[in-house]
């Protein structure tokens, strides 16, 4: 994928309204998400399809994670 379609619907963690280092998501057709730096909108993304974006946050929800970056 070279482009992100146009007029997607980004999104942030709730809990990180307040902060400036944060992510934004969004949804693609056929499930798969888009992220980006909420910081430089314009700038580069990563992009997932549904199955890989799955796998992630079940990581995430399953502690695959948690100690990462201490």
């Amino acid at each position: 994928m070279d482009q992100i379609p146009p007029a997607l619907a980004w999104r942030k963690s709730s809990l990180s309204a307040q902060q400036d280092n944060c992510v934004e998501v969004a949804d693609l057709p056929g499930g798969g998400r888009v992220v980006r730096d909420s910081k430089d909108p314009d700038g580069p993304w990563l992009s997932f399809s549904g199955s890989t974006w799955q796998m992630f946050v079940g990581g995430i929800k399953g502690g695959e994670f948690d100690g990462l970056g201490s």
